[in-house]
């Protein structure tokens, strides 16, 4: 693991490759346990997507947000979905202390998603990024398996359904003199692994050590964090950080991608860092999808006093 900027930097490259004599994998291994230790968040590289990908992805996104705002609506699913949250665009509300915009996609092959007509190639990238960021899952999910010290395998039957995974492309507004220049608020992702990649305007900072350490935008690489499913499975030992995007003078575009799991899951910590090593658990136990509907309810009605906001804190024991 070495440094750039800030956050750590891990090269995947040793999981790609079939001749590991030198011990790559085991170096990068534990180089991903050490940031999601310490930080949480690590910058990925030699990761398996392409660069041209995620650079044509982030092009045809900033000229889809381009477009005027009756062209940018038209993506919006139909009354009935029984996708877990609405694909396509959406705007966050006047009301909201975020300001940006974005495009909500879910896995192709379940049929929820609705793409712009324009730009030509657009929903080709994106499915294309999609099918990437869902391999980059797979195999960060089967790092964090032996990171944690779990048995062989056990993650791919805990979170094997892909379902529930989502990205959204998104835009984020210019800060202005008359606005704060929040661009998202300060949280933690609820999900299992997310994936950014973002064009060269920067605003991404994660907090460590009560410090908000900016996430560079370096070309070609991705950002990597871990979210509350991990942190509360391993008791706290693997932290889900807290972070934020500042708003800066021009648009910025990003793409997130959010490796999940089923909101029928029971989460809690696990034997192997409660039981087994002596230690009481730190999280009481919950189910996915109910939490994840009080985080929801944070963004659609906000609460009017900060500590009445629900994130993962309140199922410390």
């Amino acid at each position: 693991m070495s440094t750039s900027g800030a956050l750590p930097v891990v090269d995947l490259a040793p999981f790609f490759t079939q001749d590991d004599e030198a011990g790559g994998v085991a170096r990068a291994t534990e180089a991903v346990r050490e940031a999601c230790r310490t930080h949480g968040f690590f910058r990925a590289v030699n990761h398996g997507v392409p660069p041209e990908l995620m650079a044509r992805a982030l092009e045809l996104s900033a000229a889809f947000f381009a477009l005027p705002d009756e062209e940018k609506a038209k993506p919006r699913q139909a009354e009935g979905s029984e996708a877990p949250l609405p694909a396509g665009y959406a705007r966050q509300p006047a009301h909201s202390a975020d300001k940006n915009e974005y495009l909500l996609v879910f896995d192709p092959k379940i049929g929820f998603n609705v793409y712009p007509a324009e730009p030509a190639g657009f929903r080709e990238a994106v499915e294309e990024c999609y099918a990437k960021f869902t391999e980059l899952g797979l195999l960060v999910q089967e790092i964090l398996n032996e990171c944690m010290g779990l048995p062989q395998g056990f993650f791919r039957d805990f979170n094997g359904d892909r379902g529930f995974d989502f990205m959204a492309a998104l835009r984020y507004f210019p800060a202005t003199e008359e606005e704060s220049n929040n661009g998202l608020s300060a949280h933690e992702d609820g999900n299992c692994i997310t994936f950014v990649i973002q064009d060269g305007v920067g605003g991404l900072e994660v907090l460590k050590d009560g410090e908000w350490v900016p996430a560079e935008p370096v070309e070609g690489s991705i950002i990597v964090n871990i979210g509350d499913v991990i942190h509360v499975l391993s008791n706290g030992k693997l932290k889900s950080a807290t972070h934020r995007v500042v708003r800066k003078p021009a648009h910025r575009h990003s793409f997130a991608f959010f490796f999940n799991i089923h909101g029928d899951k029971w989460i809690e910590p696990l034997p192997e860092f409660t039981a087994k090593i002596g230690d009481a658990p730190r999280y009481r136990g919950f189910v996915f999808n109910e939490y994840q509907q009080l985080r929801m309810r944070n963004k659609t009605h906000p609460p009017s006093r900060p500590e009445d906001v629900v994130h993962i804190t309140h199922y410390a024991i």
